[in-house]
């Protein structure tokens, strides 16, 4: 199986959001990826629920929201009734991570959690028996444009061979600096989720650059580069 992608919103036109995702959707994209920073937990200030709701009534891909923002068990649930389908926090921000990650869950939404570059992966040892996914960050949150920080592929590898070892279906979703370029070399990781921002808004054409992208995700299928 494939990884699939999934275009970050926060380097979309928002003048033009709604035409922007359906452009990736049509180009293939298997998520939306709601980037919501609160200017505290990270230097940068986006968007909230109220987006994501508008979001939901023009897309039928799931909206996976990473809530970048000090004290997330505030907004889990108000994320979730606006439409999230996966909803993941920071261990570094989370201060009862179980509580959070069950909150997410019995709410109906898949939960993830969320390691900074820095952060190694015993921050998760505990929980991630218990989680749905973990996203990596490969860039420093708070902004879009950032090139991928090269140890984080090495954490991945390490992760999917602690999930596989362990038996679990844990996913694996990777955030920030990935482009066309480095696009296979980050897949060849493990990774089941691919966030790209500015390498797919960014260009003149959103819907070819995602399809694009995912025709190389499916061709490493298909040579077996993807493990």
């Amino acid at each position: 199986m494939s990884a699939v992608l999934a275009p970050s919103i926060l380097s979309a036109d928002f003048a033009r959001l709604g035409a922007q995702v359906k452009e990736v959707e049509a180009g293939g994209a298997a998520l939306i990826h709601v980037d919501v920073m609160d200017g505290h937990f990270v230097p940068n200030i986006t968007i909230g629920p109220a987006v994501t709701a508008a979001l939901r009534k023009v897309t039928q891909l799931p909206l996976d929201c990473h809530l970048m923002i000090s004290d997330p068990d505030r907004y889990v649930l108000d994320f979730v009734e606006a439409g999230a389908e996966m909803v993941s926090v920071h261990v570094e921000a989370a201060v009862h991570l179980h509580r959070t990650v069950k909150r997410i869950q019995d709410a109906g939404a898949k939960a993830g959690v969320v390691l900074n570059p820095a952060t190694p992966l015993s921050a998760i040892e505990d929980i991630l028996p218990e989680v749905d996914f973990v996203l990596l960050m490969s860039v420093n949150p708070g902004f879009g444009g950032q090139k991928l920080i090269p140890p984080v592929l090495q954490k991945a590898r390490r992760l999917r061979e602690w999930i596989e070892r362990e038996g679990l279906s844990t996913r694996i979703e990777i955030d920030g600096g990935v482009t066309v370029d480095n696009l296979r070399e980050v897949a060849s990781c493990g990774i089941d989720m691919i966030v790209t921002g500015s390498a797919v808004f960014g260009t003149p054409d959103p819907r070819a650059t995602t399809q694009k992208m995912v025709r190389t995700l499916a061709e490493m299928v298909e040579d077996g580069s993807r493990c």
